[in-house]
């Protein structure tokens, strides 16, 4: 056994999978004779930096990943006799390094397991220290060797991930997947060290409070990135087939992480902003069997109705992603109606609106039916009585007849049921001129056989000004229904709070970084003017109990929520326990969609569930995505019907 710097090493490999491998200078006067020989863990060094950059040097070491494709250009090489069981505490230097091998030195032919003793130039790309051979004769095979991975406790700080750069590792524990987003850019995967995905830190604790800090430094601790062991850019649409993405082998948030074997503990990413990441030894390819772990499977074909509990009734909530039957480009002539632009899939041919007209949604007749076949398996399926809808077209403010779009879905639903199910609540009068309404809007379906109607559909129409709480957002929509078994009747209401994306007129409307982005003040104003009217319409009604239900655009413990709170309501999520969550950004997971229950009706509460079936999937399921890849990846399955995962509630007839 050799100490790291009895024995020469190697420098770490470009892992930038946003940027790709960049280009380094290399010095044209070569020294190999009189290069300094140096083991590697003192190329690395102590700190984020190698000490002797810009130096020319000789090391040697075993080569644990090599790839002669996928845009490394290079392999890793580990100094003999390192990793095994470490101590994180006491590890200071990494034993591991890339050898960067550009195309003019040829092509990368050692192979694992060789000894190699390598002269090059250090330099740093995208947070790696790196060894830059001028040409295939600075690399010479002299032998084989074997390197044993590190055995350690999670390298939850900075420091600890670097002094693992490049080496050997074997992830001890569970690990969790915890974003997919990236995969479809640059072929990566969020992981999370523990049994649960990173989280929102408003999630679970208050804006700006210790423990939303605490959260914060959780997350910084347990995340890392899986990489795909390539620089390769892949930005679809494009004729590439996509790592990590598979209907038969779904990667879904919340997903565990079995690795088959160890990976190589690294840093890259986008130059101006590297993270820490795991390379797998080999270039991941769609093939699953070339992937570097299994995936646990966590999707179900239905809600859980053993939380939802004996519910006489079940209600829930569902963003149908711009459901829209006025389409970009009705006749199917790839032209945009009314100067509507698209999203182009590989072929050229358009997918979805991008712009240039009132239209959202599907671009042409076959994206629509992608899309609507989607959420029609998926509402079928989610087995509600009651189901609120946000994010589907508002059909009079396109000049069309009031609830077409509503009316449509429906009858979709019931062709798909094959039988009269569905009924579509009809707009209510009390909602403002549809010209000034927004082109998406909130609606009710609901079982004509579970639920009666009482009386007409309500609506806040009377905040909708510029200067009122609902003039940024869309107008909370109601309707009170009575069980058709027996029992009380509930006010069920729909909600789509505005947006964080974009600040709203109010003053308190910027992103003061606390973590509720933008327009925090316009959700706040329009609880106050949501819980103001509810009121109101119990008193005309004597209707005890009621149920919020929709998009808020909140996350569960941020100041619009508690002022719903402040009034009686409780979220079903919290009522259950279950610590589920309904939509995933940037890798955090937190629900934006909530049903709540006032008092009244909270002891009519029988369970809930959260339905993963979207926020954890990859976009390229989604319809808008069809043909951006060189796989087919469309079912009409309920998997990525939309972007946020429907919640569902059970209510007894009565209170207890």
């Amino acid at each position: 056994m050799f100490s790291a710097r009895q024995l020469l090493g190697s420098v770490v490999g470009l892992t930038a999978a946003v940027a790709g491998v960049g280009a380094v200078a290399i010095p044209t006067a070569r020294a190999a004779t009189t290069a300094e020989a140096v083991a590697i863990a003192d190329i690395q060094g102590s700190g984020t930096t190698s000490p002797l950059a810009g130096k020319t040097v000789t090391t040697s070491g075993i080569v644990t990943a090599a790839y002669p494709s996928g845009g490394f250009f290079g392999f890793y090489l580990q100094t003999p006799g390192t990793g095994g069981s470490l101590d994180l505490g006491s590890h200071d230097a990494s034993d591991a390094l890339f050898v960067y091998q550009p195309r003019s030195a040829g092509a990368v032919t050692v192979e694992p397991g060789d000894a190699v003793t390598v002269t090059g130039a250090v330099t740093e790309y995208a947070g790696l220290t790196q060894v830059s051979v001028p040409t295939a004769g600075d690399i010479v095979t002299d032998g084989t060797g074997s390197i044993e991975p590190v055995v350690s406790q999670w390298p939850a700080t900075g420091a600890q991930k670097e002094s693992l750069e490049g080496m050997l590792f074997a992830p001890q524990g569970e690990v969790t997947v915890s974003n997919t987003y990236g995969v479809e850019n640059f072929g990566e995967l969020g992981l999370a060290q523990g049994d649960r995905p990173l989280l929102q830190p408003t999630e679970v604790a208050r804006p700006g409070s210790d423990e939303a800090a605490a959260v914060e430094a959780d997350n910084a601790a347990r995340g890392i990135v899986l990489d795909d062991g390539s620089s390769t850019t892949l930005r679809p649409p494009t004729s590439r087939t996509i790592p990590y993405v598979s209907n038969t082998a779904p990667v879904v948030v919340g997903a565990s992480v079995d690795f088959r074997g160890p990976v190589i503990l690294s840093e890259g990413g986008s130059p101006s902003a590297p993270t820490y990441r795991l390379q797998p030894t080999k270039v991941a390819t769609a093939d699953p069997a070339t992937w570097p772990a299994d995936f646990g499977d966590v999707r179900s074909d239905a809600p859980d109705e053993r939380k939802i509990g004996r519910a006489d009734v079940k209600i829930a909530s569902f963003n149908v992603l711009n459901y829209f039957t006025t389409l970009g480009d009705a006749d199917d002539n790839n032209v945009g109606d009314g100067g509507c632009t698209a999203y182009n899939d590989r072929s050229g041919d358009g997918n979805n609106v991008r712009g240039g007209c009132d239209q959202r949604g599907a671009w042409d007749p076959a994206d629509f039916e992608r899309q609507q076949s989607k959420i029609v398996s998926a509402i079928n399926a989610l087995d509600a009585d009651v189901v609120g809808l946000m994010e589907i077209e508002n059909s009079a403010r396109l000049g069309e007849t009031p609830d077409e779009a509503t009316s449509s879905l429906v009858a979709a639903l019931n062709a798909a049921a094959g039988r009269e199910v569905w009924t579509a609540n009809p707009s209510s009068a009390e909602l403002p001129d549809a010209s000034g309404s927004d082109v998406i809007t909130n609606a009710i379906i609901y079982k004509r056989s579970a639920v009666r109607r009482m009386g007409e559909a309500r609506a806040l129409g009377g905040q909708s000004g510029d200067d009122q709480a609902f003039g940024n957002a869309r107008e909370p929509i109601g309707q009170i229904f009575k069980p058709v078994v027996g029992g009380a009747p509930f006010f069920f209401v729909v909600n789509h709070f505005k947006s964080k994306g974009s600040p709203g007129p109010w003053p308190g409307d910027g992103d003061t970084g606390d973590g509720q982005g933008a327009s925090n003040e316009s959700r706040v104003r329009q609880a106050t003017a949501l819980v103001s009217w509810v009121s109101s319409v119990r008193a005309q009604t004597g209707i005890a109990d009621v149920a919020l239900a929709g998009d808020f655009n909140a996350y569960t413990q941020e100041d619009p929520m508690q002022v719903l709170y402040e009034a009686g309501y409780a979220d079903s999520e919290t009522l259950s326990g279950n610590e589920e969550y309904s939509y995933s950004f940037s890798g955090l997971a937190g629900s934006l969609d909530h049903v709540l229950l006032n008092r009244h009706a909270q002891r009519r509460f029988t369970g809930s569930d959260i339905w993963s079936i979207n926020s954890g999937e990859s976009l390229l399921l989604e319809y808008s995505r069809y043909n951006y890849t060189g796989t087919d990846l469309h079912t009409s399955s309920p998997f990525r019907s939309s972007d946020h995962d429907p919640v569902i509630v059970g209510l007894a007839r009565n209170g207890g």
